[in-house]
């Protein structure tokens, strides 16, 4: 045999063995045999997904490679990263970046700044947040709100953060709590210092009217900051000016603001609050849907539960509240005013639907867990003096939880395609400084009891739409850039979990139980929860806006 012929054979065969076994491409990470749900809203389908670095890199019948992790996700649906539209995570993060509470619910983005934000801050400013601070305490090297959110960044999270910049914030710098209109000098310094946030990052301007000093804000000055949000792309949002008897003219409002500023606005926690008001969540999703027809882009969010959760205060009358919190402390300490505070108070939600969750003074913390009604009974005075007398001992507004929504009217609200979801809460571990206080149970458990109790046991709506409410809709919302769905070429924040037994456990007798049933979740390739469990990796970003330049 020469060796010619023997060269050949040799070369025929290992061309025959490379067709029989093709080189295998390798990535950092293969999630095999799940149930894609790619955010879109369309039928799922069982494939993979590979991941490289921070990028989702393949998705398909991945057979021919290898991954240097692995996943059989055989049962269990893959899903983008859920997108918190309002969270409270902006001091909690400073104490824990983990974020315990909402990533192991697979939320892979805190959206941040509901009225006020963590930025831009005057010095005064950083020396009332240092007073105010209760049992997490902080520095404050920070003064604009994109330096805040680099230095979360820098400090570790685990989850991405992007943040809206708050009119009371930026109010607060310009004006202080006076309740006026601004100077035109005023108005000046407030649109500089919200371009300064649009630039470095921000998603929109947030405002939360029922706050002081929010609330002090006319329509026309929201409608002029709105105007240099809408020069770069962004969004408004809002907590509404009544979520009750006024409720219709607060949606007439954030629609009236979206028409004359020409931009896209978004409506916090979409309810109608107190027994007497339910029937009119009907006749505000009319105005909602009437403003899209008429081409406006008009959404909602809502957090999972029928009660709410804000402070004690809110019930007092408008003019006790006018001038700050210091301000109503000393109303309290003058005996005319203080009776005539307490005869106008307004219990839109009776004293035993109110439940203490959280004060300042630790000498009144034994009485978290109880309702308004009890303490009252227990001291044998009136709910209306019991509240001032609470308010005024602690100190502070004084957490509550209401019990104030129709179970009916969550369901209704659920169904609207232009519903995003969030928690209005922070995310908390369940150990240490976070004990201190109760919480609602919507902190631990918004995002699992959409995906448990109303899509797999009350079958509200599918589950292919609700992952579609918790990551491409908030997403092209936001104008998020390579957020928000499962695609090549998309950061990987992807999350893995079992529809059939995923579960808020978290109650409001005790709200500190994380949910059960998501597996891993990954926040730009990081494998930040494995097998149910923190693994301690902090590869969260400052996700920025539309309008960025820095």
């Amino acid at each position: 045999m020469s060796k010619q012929y023997l060269l050949c054979l040799t070369l025929l065969w290992a061309l025959f063995t490379a067709c029989e076994n093709p080189e295998k491409t390798t990535y950092d990470v293969v999630i095999r045999n799940g149930q894609i749900l790619d955010g879109s809203g369309k039928a799922s389908f069982t494939g993979d997904i590979a991941i490289n670095a921070d990028t989702i890199a393949a998705i398909g019948s991945l057979e021919n490679t290898v991954g240097k992790a692995e996943i059989d996700a055989t049962g269990l649906s893959v899903a983008p990263g859920f997108i918190n539209v309002l969270s409270w995570a902006n001091v909690a993060l400073l104490e824990d970046g983990r974020s315990q509470g909402d990533i192991r619910q697979g939320v892979t983005l805190e959206v941040l700044g509901e009225g006020s934000s963590m930025g831009p801050l005057s010095e005064e400013m950083k020396q009332e947040m240092k007073n105010g601070q209760g049992d997490i305490k902080y520095d404050i090297p920070w003064t604009s709100l994109g330096e805040y959110l680099n230095y979360l960044e820098k400090k570790g999270i685990s989850t991405n953060v992007a943040s809206f910049v708050g009119n009371a914030t930026l109010r607060e710098y310009a004006i202080g709590i006076e309740k006026r209109p601004p100077s035109p000098e005023e108005m000046e310094t407030m649109k500089n210092l919200l371009r300064q946030g649009m630039e470095e990052g921000a998603v929109g301007l947030s405002t939360s009217l029922i706050y002081v000093p929010s609330g002090h804000a006319d329509t026309n000055e929201i409608i002029e900051l709105a105007k240099v949000v809408a020069e770069y792309d962004g969004m408004y949002i809002s907590h509404i000016r009544d979520e009750e008897g006024g409720l219709l003219e607060a949606v007439d409002e954030l629609i009236t603001i979206s028409r004359e500023a020409k931009l896209p606005a978004e409506i916090y926690h979409f309810k109608a609050s107190g027994n007497a008001n339910w029937h009119l969540l009907d006749s505000a999703i009319t105005m909602v849907n009437a403003a899209r027809t008429e081409g406006l882009a008009i959404t909602t969010d809502m957090y999972m539960y029928n009660a709410s959760s804000t402070g004690l205060n809110v019930v007092l009358p408008a003019w006790a509240k006018e001038g700050g919190h210091k301000s109503t402390i000393t109303l309290m300490e003058n005996p005319a005013t203080r009776k005539k505070m307490m005869d106008e108070i307004d219990f839109h939600v009776p004293p035993e639907n109110i439940l203490l969750v959280g004060f300042r003074n630790k000498e009144l913390r034994h009485l978290i867990g109880k309702t308004l009604a009890e303490v009252a009974e227990e001291r044998q005075k009136s709910a209306n003096e019991t509240l001032v007398d609470l308010i005024y001992e602690d100190d502070s507004r004084i957490q509550v939880v209401y019990f104030s929504m129709s179970e009916e009217n969550v369901k209704k609200k659920l169904k609207l395609p232009y519903m995003s979801i969030c928690s209005d809460a922070g995310s908390y571990t369940n150990e240490g400084v976070f004990l201190e206080q109760s919480t609602h149970p919507r902190a631990y458990g918004s995002f699992a009891r959409l995906l448990g109790h109303f899509v797999r046991d009350e079958k509200v709506i599918s589950l292919e739409e609700a992952i579609y409410k918790l990551t491409t809709l908030p997403a092209t919302n936001l104008k998020l850039k390579k957020r928000g769905a499962l695609k090549v070429g998309y950061f990987a924040d992807v999350v893995v979990f079992d529809p059939k037994t995923i579960k808020a456990n978290a109650t409001f007798e005790e709200p500190h139980q994380y949910a059960t049933g998501v597996q891993h979740v990954f926040v730009n390739g990081g494998h930040v929860l494995k097998d149910g469990e923190h693994t301690g990796t902090f590869s969260g970003r400052f996700v920025k806006g539309p309008g960025a330049t820095k």
